[in-house]
């Protein structure tokens, strides 16, 4: 599970920032596949607060990916969703 209080500075980030919800979903599968395929555990996808659309389209594509772990709205910044990586899947 993801912890609140543990700090990732080096955790990859994928910026949502001025996409629409088909280009972000595009973007965030192709993210998530490579982060997974290199080994990383945690990972952040800033789709910022807005009126909440790209928050819906990634956590709904969360919903469905095999190899997500966990994943939450930071509790600092609910622009931001953290993301847990399930690589126990390969092993």
């Amino acid at each position: 599970m993801i912890n609140d209080f543990e700090f990732f500075k080096n955790a990859p980030r994928l910026d949502l920032h001025g996409e629409d919800s088909i280009s972000a979903k595009i973007l965030t599968e192709g993210f998530l596949l490579e982060q997974y395929k290199l080994g990383k555990k945690i990972i952040y996808i800033v789709h910022g607060k807005g009126t909440g659309i790209l928050r819906k389209t990634v956590h709904d594509l969360l919903k469905k990916m095999k190899y997500i772990k966990s994943y939450k709205l930071d509790v600092f910044n609910s622009g931001i969703t953290i993301v847990e990586l399930d690589n126990s899947r390969d092993k």
